[in-house]
């Protein structure tokens, strides 16, 4: 039976008419147009005019409503035993496959919600605000996984993958290597050609998802000699011999999100298990990461709202020397203060994405939203607990378990100065003519 989001999101696609029409229909079609001369259309009276950033279709309206709903009756009663016990309810992720939540790009022949890259933000905003380890789950499956299986797959491997991805199987993705992390090339896993299998040997480490993981998708390098040249990704099924899953890592923060240690003993791996091109894992792996950093500055918004959220209403409650602490002008200027950096950090993060959507170039884009969005946590979450005063730092609140969830956002997916560097070389490039 079709879950109720996938539901009533199929049955809105199929006669709404979508503002940002333009930008789907062109990361359907992978479109490498360039954007429209605004202002020739305009000098010729065509009336171009472009809605805001925070301007949502019906479907991506209907889509953001419904998670806010679901995140709020359905995982919040568990966020803090999942962090106090440092596991994941099973319940929660049964939940985000009922409610079509692990596969909201995978086509509908998939099982898959059949929606947009805008959408997968939006709910994982709309998690993030809840808890940002549940944000963690489904961001990995969306931008990542089913995103890499649905460019890269064959007829047989989407028919077998992307169906059980979008109902019932958690899909994880193995790059870092203990000697591996910024430099993520420099990785030692090989994989040796037998045959028409390959026997891959080495380790990963800070292996997300790997505790619930049913399949992951590995990197390893197939020709040492030609270095990063020689990277291939490869599908390996959790019950495949020789692979061992390791002791989730005792974390600071995003506690119920598993990060566990892989090891590859010899494990066989058919050639039809390879994903996309032998030696081209390197241009995979750049490539969801700079789309994934779009999902990790949608994360570190939806904590930095959350925790926000949590927060204000306690200063309009709490009297001192016989009016709201949110009355003293001090106070009042650092909240607004706080509230002016989520919203750059949304609209940054969704300009992002929309460029992404719409076929244009946005690397750049999406290292600053990444980069803005995790200190804009860090600033927010240490606000709050300064705000509530003493119960800020006390387990009875949840402000303090957002302090900790927001500090991975400068380290994953690019630390803050990988994403620094990124930026500045594209500026330098700005400036050639």
């Amino acid at each position: 039976m079709a879950a109720p989001l996938v539901r009533t999101l199929s049955k809105v696609g199929r006669h709404i008419s979508r503002p940002w029409g333009a930008g789907q229909a062109g990361v359907r079609s992978r479109s490498t147009r360039s954007a429209p001369d605004v202002a020739s259309e305009q000098a010729a009276g065509l009336g171009v005019s472009f809605p805001p950033l925070q301007t949502y279709s019906e479907e991506e309206g209907m889509m953001r409503d419904a998670v806010k709903k679901y995140a709020q009756e359905r995982i919040a009663p568990f966020v803090s035993k999942m962090d106090e016990n440092s596991a994941m309810d099973e319940e929660v992720i049964k939940s985000l496959f009922e409610q079509g939540l692990m596969g909201i790009e995978i086509d509908p022949e998939y099982g898959g919600t059949g929606s947009t890259f805008f959408s997968s933000i939006l709910v994982i905003e709309e998690l993030a605000k809840v808890d940002p380890s549940v944000a963690v789950l489904c961001d990995i499956q969306n931008t990542l996984i089913n995103t890499l299986v649905a460019n890269l797959g064959t007829l047989a491997q989407k028919e077998h993958y992307l169906s059980r991805l979008s109902t019932d199987m958690v899909g994880s993705f193995c790059l870092s290597e203990a000697e591996s992390g910024s430099d993520a090339f420099a990785l030692k896993t090989r994989a040796e050609k037998q045959k028409d299998y390959y026997v891959i040997n080495g380790s990963k480490m800070w292996i997300s998802n790997a505790e619930h993981a049913g399949v992951f998708l590995v990197m390893a390098n197939v020709d040492p000699a030609a270095g990063y040249r020689g990277i291939t990704c490869f599908i390996v099924d959790r019950d495949t011999e020789g692979l061992e899953i390791c002791k989730k890592e005792n974390k600071l923060g995003l506690r119920a999100s598993s990060t566990c240690p892989l090891n590859f003993d010899n494990v066989k791996v058919p050639e039809k298990n390879i994903l996309g091109k032998v030696g081209q894992g390197y241009k995979y792996a750049i490539g969801m990461l700079n789309e994934g950093r779009i999902g990790i500055a949608a994360q570190m918004l939806g904590l930095a709202q959350g925790c926000f959220d949590h927060t204000v209403p306690y200063t309009r409650q709490r009297v001192q020397f016989g009016k709201r602490i949110f009355d003293f002008q001090g106070m009042q200027h650092q909240i607004a203060h706080v509230a002016t950096q989520i919203e750059a950090a949304r609209l940054l993060t969704y300009n992002a994405a929309r460029l992404k959507e719409a076929g244009r170039p946005f690397i750049k884009e999406a290292c600053m939203a990444k980069y803005f969005a995790a200190e804009v946590a860090t600033l927010t979450t240490s606000k709050c607990i300064e705000w509530m005063g003493g119960v800020g730092f006390t387990k009875d609140y949840p402000i303090e378990k957002y302090y900790r969830d927001c500090k991975i956002g400068t380290i994953y997916e690019g630390t803050t100065n990988v994403q620094l560097s990124t930026m500045a070389k594209f500026i330098d490039k700005e400036y050639d003519h």
